[in-house]
């Protein structure tokens, strides 16, 4: 079974390096600030017996992420990380401000090295665990949870998908993209068709959802209809064409475009913006696809959408079944910061910052599986 199934199911196992598989440079410091480097060195030749607990914390209402990866990392590349201390809160949890999430206790050249990468590996992965979480909680704003199917492959570097999959998994979203991005927690990424498999069939969405079908008869076809700018004609066509088989359509309409129902239908126009996806062109295929009787047929819109346009979204009531969202999702608007609060026991924090003991940290056990 999987690690990330075991933890799911209420054990305390956290992710290890066999899920991370790190970079060996960092062990040399590739990845370190070199003003840590020099500290190290330092601490090395002249305070070789200094004993130093590290605390980790941010500013904000957020959902924590990437402390299985920070651990990973320290057991890894720390010196004698088995003599370390390590206290910390787990993946998933809901922190607030200036909350102890990680403590770090030893002589700083163990581990001091690793502060500026580890306040990376926090900082990223609870943005996008946070970001997701409040995407998630404002698809259920109507009172009915919606599926958020996280589609940021192309809004960042392919390198950082399988940390961002993951922490959009901590974050409730429902699928992932690609497969890199399901890679730490066991499953695959899932997608039916872009617009470029559309324009080989030259705009026939009937004739590339049949194709789609046909190769991948095990999945549930959800067709992308907005290729001709034509949204109703063309979901109306392939609903007529698959009927039942037929499980959503997705609308990814460009903001820069107005649909041509408007354009055949001036008089709906003039009290809202008429561009890309918006609330009335939603309604109006609900309502055209109820009344050929495709009641099962779901609606799924992507393109652009965050968590105010998705509020904004239910607050009026849109028939939307599931949201696809990317880039608004991996915003890195959390930052994390690592403070040394003790020397060799006593309190020794710069001025404004202090030792914050925090209950719900746990002791974190080493194991020989994490080097």
């Amino acid at each position: 079974m999987k690690e990330i199934e075991k933890k799911l199911e209420g054990k305390i196992k956290r992710l290890t390096n066999k899920t991370f598989k790190f970079d060996k440079r960092i062990k040399e410091g590739w990845f370190s600030a070199v003003y840590f480097l020099k500290t190290k060195e330092i601490a090395e030749k002249k305070l070789p017996k200094n004993h130093v607990t590290m605390q980790f914390f941010q500013k904000g209402n957020a959902v924590l992420c990437g402390t299985d990866e920070a651990i990973a990392l320290i057991h890894t590349f720390a010196e004698d990380p088995e003599k370390l201390e390590i206290h910390s809160l787990k993946d998933g949890d809901k922190i607030g401000p200036y909350e102890s999430v990680l403590t770090i206790s030893g002589a700083y050249q163990q581990f001091g090295f690793l502060e500026g990468i580890i306040d990376g590996i926090l900082a990223r992965r609870t943005s996008v665990a946070t970001n997701v979480y409040n995407v998630v909680k404002a698809a259920r704003s109507s009172g009915k949870q919606k599926p958020v199917i996280f589609m940021g492959d192309r809004d960042d570097h392919f390198t950082q998908q399988a940390g961002d999959g993951y922490a959009a998994f901590i974050g409730g979203s429902t699928a992932q993209a690609t497969h890199a991005m399901n890679e730490w927690w066991g499953k695959k990424g899932m997608g039916t068709m872009p617009h470029a498999m559309i324009q080989m069939f030259r705009g026939d969405v009937v004739a590339a959802s049949k194709a789609y079908y046909e190769m991948y008869p095990e999945d549930e076809l959800v067709s992308l209809v907005d290729y001709n700018n034509d949204v109703i004609t063309d979901s109306l066509r392939v609903a007529r064409a698959f009927g039942n088989d037929l499980n959503a359509v997705r609308i990814d309409t460009s903001r820069t475009l107005v649909d041509k129902y408007f354009l055949r239908n001036h008089h709906l126009m003039g009290t809202f913006d008429p561009r890309g996806v918006n609330p009335e062109l939603v309604f109006a295929l609900r309502k055209a696809l109820d009344e050929e009787g495709f009641t099962h047929v779901q609606i799924m819109v992507s393109g652009g959408f965050t968590e105010d346009r998705i509020n904004r979204f239910e607050k009026l009531g849109v028939p939307v079944d599931m949201y696809g969202v990317g880039g608004s999702l991996l915003k890195i608007n959390i930052g994390f910061t690592g403070d040394n609060v003790l020397l060799n026991g006593t309190p020794a924090a710069k001025e404004g910052r202090r030792y914050r003991p925090n209950p719900r940290l746990e002791k974190v056990a080493y194991t020989k599986q994490d080097k």
